[in-house]
Parts: structure tokens; C-alpha cells; sequence
């Protein structure tokens, strides 16, 4: 799919989930037949002509400045990670999509892997752009996917992934109380992802994959939202040591660490208020877990 269409299909789905009363505009009683503002509504409130904006929602108009793409993100009540995504949008629609190449596998820095190894006592996985898991430590592991082979990360084709196991992987999608709202998380950061690397062929074709295998991943997607996660807190179930409360954290690596949407490497963390059931299950989770290695100390890192 083009940069013009993700583009205007991204625009369409933001316009048809506003409502006019919610924007104090006066719709009078009447009966509309689509949902949402309409185009000279939404026009109207950014400050544009109705035909300027409908042409740049056709994928017709390739000039948008960063101050009308604002003014649009306003009109939009787009929040921050949403503005960033409209620009990146915009940008690929005008610089269309190069000759797309399957990279590289991902490698974990230096710097990240000493990070992760001091982080012995705290479930924490790093994962690269498309959410591939390039390392784990002993306890992240235990905690996010004890069931899969420890050394898969040291294998870049067998490498696992957390998108692929949110919506794939019956053990994963029990392991969430709330499935649904990481579900959603998931394909809003692939969303900001995607829209940040357009020409990403293997993005494509894992968003491909998940939208022919899952139904609820195929609707979430069509959804069109962003999500920039750096912090949420989970009910999580896990089979052997019960039920705990964890607070996932996101620390980017990217090279630009000031843009929150800049996706390189991550390191995902899982926390627990001091002193609480859910601190003492993860103690017990880690002594239940396999013994660190002594050549390998808390950590499980591929190689790429």
C-alpha cells in the first residue's frame, strides 16, 4: 500500500470517529448517513479549504506544510503520537516508497546488552524494530514466554516475536487478563512503526501474516490507531507461579531517542510495587525458573 492511500485512509477513519456534538458543532437533529464529521466540517475547523483538504485525503494534494498537517492534527484532537504519525504519513506520501529490501537481522549494541545483563533481578527483553526479541535475561524469559526455547533469540530465523505471539500463541494471549488492551497496544506501536518505515519489507509481510491469521489483528489494524506505549500496567496469569501485577516500561535505544515513535531497539521491562503479592510471586518466579548459567550470566542474547 502506498504512502497516498495510508495516508488517506488514516485521515478517513480519524474523521469518521469524531463526533459534532463533541466539538460543538450544532448538527440540529439531523440523521447522517456516515458516522463522523464530514469533510468541510473537519475543513472548517483546521482552516483549510474543503477542497484542499479533500484532495489531500485523496492522496491528490502532495504539498502539505508541517503547520496545515498541525492544523489538521488539532481539528482531529490527534494526541502526540498520533501528530507525529500524520507527518510521517505525509512525508512518505510525497516521498513515495523506494525499492523495498528484506534487512539485515538486527543485532543487540553493546551498550543495550551490558544494560540488560544489569538488569538480573528484573524480567526485561530487548526487541528490535518489528518486536522481534534479539535477547532476554533469565527471569524476562520465565516471565514472558517461559514455554519457548530460552536460546531461540541466538537464532535469527527462529527468533521469536511478541506481535506474533500476542495474537498467535494461546500460551501468550492467557498470559493477559485484559488481552484486548495489549492487544491493541501491539498494532498501534506496529502502526507508528510502519508509518515511520515505509519501504520496511519485512514489516510488510509480517502485518500481512497476522492479518490472514487472526481476525482480531485484521480489525484492530483497520482501525488505524497509534499507540506510543512506553508505560502500561497489566494483569498478567501466569501458569506456574498465579496471577501478578506488573508495570511494562519501554526504554528506547533508537538512534533518536528524543522522537518516542523513532523505533530501534527497546528494552521492555516488567516492575513491581515494592512490598506487594505481585513482588513476592515474582520472587517466587524467579527461583522456580531455570539456574543462570555460570558462562552465561543472566542473560540470553542473539548474536544476529
Amino acid at each position: 500500500m502506498n504512502g497516498k492511500v495510508r495516508l488517506g485512509e488514516f485521515l478517513q477513519t480519524r474523521r469518521s470517529q469524531l463526533q459534532p456534538e463533541d466539538l460543538g458543532i450544532p448538527g440540529y437533529g439531523e440523521r447522517r448517513r456516515v458516522p463522523g464529521l464530514r469533510r468541510e466540517e473537519l475543513a472548517s475547523l483546521a482552516g483549510v479549504s474543503v477542497s484542499y483538504y479533500t484532495r489531500l485525503e485523496q492522496g491528490q494534494s502532495l504539498n502539505a506544510s508541517p503547520q496545515v498537517l498541525d492544523a489538521i492534527a488539532r481539528a482531529l484532537r490527534l494526541e502526540e503520537a498520533e501528530r507525529l504519525h500524520l507527518h510521517d504519513l505525509a512525508r512518505s506520501s510525497v516521498t513515495g516508497s523506494g525499492r523495498g529490501r528484506r534487512p539485515a537481522p538486527e543485532r543487540v549494541t553493546e551498550a543495550t546488552g551490558q544494560l540488560l545483563e544489569a538488569l538480573v533481578h528484573v524480567p526485561a527483553i530487548v526487541t528490535g524494530r518489528r518486536s522481534d526479541v534479539l535477547a532476554w535475561n533469565r527471569l524476562g524469559h520465565a516471565l514472558f514466554a517461559g514455554h519457548l526455547d530460552p536460546g531461540a533469540p541466538d537464532r535469527p530465523p527462529e527468533r521469536p516475536n511478541m506481535a506474533r505471539l500476542v495474537f498467535l500463541d494461546a500460551h501468550t494471549r492467557d498470559l493477559y487478563a485484559d488481552w484486548p488492551a495489549k492487544a491493541r497496544a501491539v498494532v498501534g506501536n506496529l502502526r507508528l512503526v510502519a508509518g515511520r518505515h515505509p519501504d520496511d519489507t519485512a514489516l510488510h509481510a509480517l502485518v500481512g501474516e497476522l492479518s490472514a491469521k487472526s481476525a482480531d489483528f485484521a480489525s484492530m489494524w483497520a482501525d488505524h490507531r497509534v499507540t506510543a506505549c512506553a508505560v502500561a500496567t497489566y494483569e498478567m496469569r501466569h501458569p506456574l507461579v498465579g496471577p501478578l501485577t506488573v508495570t511494562q516500561q519501554t526504554l528506547s535505544q533508537g538512534p533518536n531517542q528524543g522522537r518516542s515513535h523513532d523505533q530501534g531497539q527497546n528494552i521492555v521491562v516488567a516492575t513491581t510495587e515494592a512490598d506487594s503479592p505481585a513482588r513476592t510471586t515474582l520472587a517466587l518466579l524467579a527461583q522456580v525458573s531455570q539456574q543462570p548459567d555460570p558462562a552465561r550470566p543472566g542473560i540470553l542474547t542473539g548474536s544476529g
